[in-house]
């Protein structure tokens, strides 16, 4: 099987985010693999081991995102290929993701592709339906199970508070969810090994992309973080008398009744 998955570079979920100037701060940052993405890989490789072929992960951005793919190859991924937008592109969207991903597969001949459900920085869960839309091949998104037979699948997504059982063929893209697998640590022998593994880096020029093809549809407004939340009060006094006051705080204060 011809086997890909999409990687995204995000900050790690016990990093502190920091906001200046309207933008993120990410100087000093420790990045991961977006977690979502992490039971892609793990798919990928356990599909590759059943039924044979190779897993390619692929992602977008600057050098940096060279240690996220390195993790993927020391995971068990036989390839990797990094597109560096650094030097072409200053703002990237969803749109722009998709674009340039599918421009890149659209002569690979993937059997299937797998996607992180969503990113935990953005949360959007757009760019994998439309790297699928744009190669004109099926897709089930939120997947907790997958079974290849062949060139049919068998999959099992989650849906709100149930399941849902489907089945297509390939070539496929699928988004996991939590619940698909176990990723694995990279071992040792892993990380020795990924250090050798072929790692290719594109540039919009190679993939015959020009800038204006793949501009943003959106723009970002306003970054800004939560307000910091006040302090709880505790009612203190006969249970009678505590009604009273919560019934009053939330008329006076909280303005809700």
């Amino acid at each position: 099987m011809n086997i890909y998955a999409l990687v995204k570079r995000t900050f790690d979920t016990e990093e502190k985010i920091a906001v200046a100037n309207g933008k993120i701060v990410d100087d000093g940052a420790e990045f991961i693999i977006n977690p979502y993405d992490e039971y892609a890989i793990e798919e990928a490789i356990q599909l590759r081991d059943e039924h044979g072929g190779e897993v390619t992960v692929i992602t977008i951005g600057d050098e940096e995102a060279e240690k996220q793919l390195r993790t993927a190859l020391a995971m068990g991924a036989d390839k990797a290929v990094l597109i560096n937008t650094e030097d072409d592109l200053d703002e990237m969207d969803e749109y722009t993701v998709a674009k340039i991903v599918a421009e890149y597969l659209k002569d690979k001949d993937a059997d299937l592709i797998l996607a992180g459900n969503v990113a935990i920085d953005g949360g959007s869960g757009q760019v994998g339906p439309r790297v699928a839309e744009l190669l004109g091949i099926n897709y089930v998104t939120t997947i907790t199970n997958l079974e290849i037979d062949g060139t049919s699948a068998k999959i099992v997504r989650d849906v709100e508070g149930d399941s849902e059982t489907i089945e297509t063929s390939l070539p496929l893209l699928v988004t996991a969810q939590q619940g698909l697998n176990e990723p694995r640590y990279p071992s040792l022998p892993g990380i020795m090994k990924a250090k050798k593994k072929p790692l290719e880096e594109l540039e919009l020029d190679d993939l015959d992309i020009d800038e204006d093809d793949v501009e943003p549809k959106t723009e970002t407004v306003e970054i800004f973080l939560p307000p910091a939340k006040e302090a709880g009060r505790v009612l203190e006094g006969d249970l009678a008398d505590q009604v009273k006051e919560l019934v009053d705080l939330l008329n006076k204060e909280a303005k809700v009744l």
